[in-house]
């Protein structure tokens, strides 16, 4: 199935690739990156831009940063996560602490999902 993406989103997929924040420069140099399923960053999906995606697994992975703990960002997380679950992808995020102060515990689950979602 191919994903549906707006091409406008293409440039700015790939100068949030270039400016990531720490915690996503660390799931990928030190996790996602050499995984044994490949992973995407920045990857225009729908209207969206999700921080991770692995096709294979039709997993999306956030990191959510302070935010998305605000009103506003708990209803856009809400609707971001409908439409892209309507591409029958599954969404897990993370916060910067987690990825901060349990990054073998995140990449446990990660490894984890992926596997469930292979099986499916």
């Amino acid at each position: 199935m191919s994903l549906d993406y707006n091409k406008k989103n293409i440039i700015l997929a790939q100068n949030n690739r270039k400016n990531a924040t720490p915690q996503e420069n660390h799931l990928w140099y030190d996790f996602l990156s050499k995984y044994k399923v490949r992973f995407q960053r920045q990857k225009a999906i729908d209207e969206f831009i999700v921080d991770f995606y692995c096709c294979k697994a039709k997993l999306v992975i956030e990191i959510d940063g302070s935010q998305h703990y605000t009103e506003s960002g708990i209803q856009q997380d809400e609707f971001r996560t409908e439409i892209l679950e309507g591409y029958g992808l599954r969404v897990i995020r993370f916060t910067n602490h987690q990825i901060d102060h349990n990054f073998r515990g995140v990449c446990e689950y990660i490894d984890s999902v992926v596997t469930a979602c292979m099986k499916s």
